[in-house]
């Protein structure tokens, strides 16, 4: 009788247990972008207090929509795109250029010309090719990496799991986030499969992710029965679906079924609220700790060209003394 009642406890201990983790942590990208926007804040501040001259300066080009610094028409034609990027290029009061996609032009306008023409030290978006390959060859401490890539190394990293060993799987292939998060993972020693859209058996693939990345664009097109159980599941995906119940008439989605997924997942971002705010407080950390390298490097030039001029100065003086002296 005793026995019976202890296997019946421990059943339900067991079933107990299995509910705790058949729902995914959320990987709150609202809360760790406040902590890295305070983080700067202090570092900007700490910085600023160090070396009066420290402020750093970013431009972003939009063209066709609203834009707070460089407003083009819709109307732009393409050479008068170049002309706005050259003269910020040329500007060394401007540390970072910001090319905002897709141009919303009625011209032709050639995007990979456009973003190629952005100076490799000024591409803080990551999208130039000398920025993209220096990544895809791993040379991540000596390139701009893209924000949204970016962001989602440090949701991961917020989970505790380490990306060494693991079987990550990038479900998208564009140039601004499969691509160099299929690399990012790549050179953080992951085991890396990229899905796309001729993939056939993707819920396999799915299945045998430790760390899924899906940025497909298609409104909750991963299904929760795919993900492996325990997963890390970071959704960059926006996408607008019809709701009768919101004002709006529509609310925003991510590629991956929330509902489904979080009850397989060991952690998972929410759409909104996940990648979409970690992406602009990581656009900050970057341009940041970049344009204070470079700070540094310019001050550190100054002082020893400040150094040579003295001692250059000092000698040629006892050189005129000496010559003076036994004239």
């Amino acid at each position: 009788m005793l026995s019976l009642a202890a296997h019946s406890l421990c059943v339900r201990a067991t079933g107990y247990q299995q509910s705790l983790h058949s729902i995914a942590t959320v990987i709150s990208g609202n809360k760790t972008s406040k902590i890295v926007r305070e983080r700067l804040k202090k570092e900007v501040e700490k910085m600023a207090s160090q070396f009066s001259g420290f402020r750093p300066g970013l431009v972003v080009l939009q063209v066709g929509i609203e834009a707070k610094h460089i407003r083009l028409p819709n109307t732009t034609t393409q050479d008068e795109v170049l002309h706005s990027i050259m003269s910020v290029n040329e500007n060394a009061c401007v540390h970072g250029l910001i090319v905002q996609l897709p141009l919303d032009s009625a011209n032709c306008i050639d995007t990979e010309f456009v973003t190629n023409a952005v100076s490799s030290q000024k591409d803080v978006d990551g999208l130039s090719c000398i920025n993209a390959g220096k990544l895809s060859r791993g040379d991540l401490n000596d390139c701009f990496i893209p924000c949204t890539p970016n962001a989602c190394m440090e949701l991961i990293r917020q989970t505790g799991v380490f990306v060494a060993g693991k079987h990550a799987v990038v479900i998208g292939r564009s140039k601004i986030v499969g691509a160099p998060m299929h690399d990012l993972l790549l050179w953080n020693h992951a085991t890396v499969t990229t899905c796309h859209s001729k993939t056939p058996d993707l819920p396999e693939q799915v299945g045998r992710a430790d760390i899924l990345v899906v940025g497909a664009g298609r409104a909750e097109m991963v299904r929760g029965e795919w993900v492996k159980e325990g997963a890390v599941v970071i959704d960059c995906g926006i996408n607008h679906v019809p709701d009768e119940t919101r004002p709006s008439g529509k609310r925003v989605v991510g590629d991956v079924h929330y509902s489904s997924a979080s009850q397989r997942a060991g952690y998972i971002t929410p759409v909104p609220g996940g990648v979409g705010p970690m992406t602009v407080a990581m656009l900050m950390e970057v341009f940041i700790l970049f344009y204070f390298i470079l700070f540094i490097y310019v001050f550190i030039f100054v002082l020893l060209f400040s150094l040579i001029r003295f001692y250059s100065f000092t000698f040629e003086h006892y050189i005129l003394l000496f010559f003076i002296k036994f004239k």
